[in-house]
């Protein structure tokens, strides 16, 4: 029989973990200790194995998700803005696909691993499969991602309580799954980018990563900012702003050239050699010929530097 009080306190004692380990490392997660997991009663519980649906031996239902880095962003999401998860296979069945659907009819939370790179996974927690889309070539699951402050635990049972069903709290995971998905494909370009330009500066090869962005060669805004890495450079911090306010442009040839009025400027040491410096330097780029920034783009970009320029 079903335990729903030794299963809560297994997840309670999961989310704390994970909580813990954001604290720790940041919100992009390697596998590693996703796999090693932690210990509850004596017993190892890793939240994520060798599949994407993932059920821990001293739980029932499963207790994770998670997605590989390279699937599709438009097979992510669906037209009501809820995550799609694939089922294993398409055996609806299969006891992967049985037991999150059992975790669906006793709203069981989850953690969703997305993958933003080769074992590097950015977490969301508590997400509860809502919906179940058989189809015979592609099956999915719905799932919606909650506030953690929305999800509590009755200190007499230890039962999980929550506004399931409600209407309020149907818009309120609607709307923190959307913002959830902006935010994990945010993290899966930075991610991509910086692995591509093994993460370092394009500009000046500065490596420490807590300084580096995945600067947008197209801004997001534009129909042709796609969170492509082709359409990204990894830049620290200074190089970026620099870049977006057009003190710095970038040729179609991946040459740097310093707009004339920031070249004539005497301001110190930071400007001399950080800025005016880069003059004329091709830039640092991937090794695979299909990550590096798309010409085409360049040329648009660098129009707008040479008009800013004037």
């Amino acid at each position: 029989m079903f335990d729903r009080s030794y299963d809560s306190k297994v997840r309670i004692a999961a989310f704390d973990w994970l909580t813990d380990l954001v604290m720790r490392y940041g919100d992009v997660l390697s596998r590693e200790p996703l796999a090693r997991g932690f210990f509850f009663d004596d017993k190892r519980v890793p939240l994520v194995g060798p599949q994407g649906i993932f059920k821990p031996r001293i739980l029932e239902f499963p207790l994770s998700i998670t997605t590989a880095p390279e699937g599709p962003y438009h097979d992510s999401i669906g037209p009501d803005n809820l995550l799609r998860y694939r089922y294993r296979g398409i055996d609806p069945n299969h006891r992967d696909n049985r037991g999150l659907r059992g975790a669906m009819s006793r709203q069981l939370p989850l953690a969703y691993f997305y993958g933003v790179a080769p074992s590097r996974y950015v977490a969301a927690w508590p997400a509860f499969i809502v919906g179940d889309n058989f189809d015979p070539i592609a099956p999915t699951f719905s799932v919606a991602v909650d506030d953690k402050s929305h999800l509590f635990v009755n200190s007499e049972d230890h039962n999980y309580q929550g506004s399931v069903g409600e209407e309020a709290g149907t818009t309120r995971r609607e709307y923190i799954t959307s913002a959830v998905r902006i935010r994990l494909h945010q993290r899966a370009f930075r991610e991509r980018v910086l692995e591509a330009y093994r993460r370092q500066c394009a500009f000046c090869r500065l490596r420490h990563v807590e300084l580096l962005d995945a600067a947008h060669i197209i801004p997001d805004s534009d129909p042709e900012g796609e969170p492509v890495v082709t359409n990204g450079i990894s830049l620290c911090n200074l190089h970026h702003a620099a870049f977006d306010r057009f003190f710095l442009g970038l040729r179609p040839d991946y040459r740097i050239e310093v707009r004339p009025d920031i070249l004539r400027e005497g301001d110190g040491p930071t400007l001399r050699h950080a800025i005016q410096g880069l003059q004329g330097m091709t830039i640092l780029l991937p090794r695979k010929l299909e990550h590096r920034p798309d010409p085409a783009l360049l040329a648009k970009r660098y129009e707008l530097y040479l008009a800013a320029a004037k």
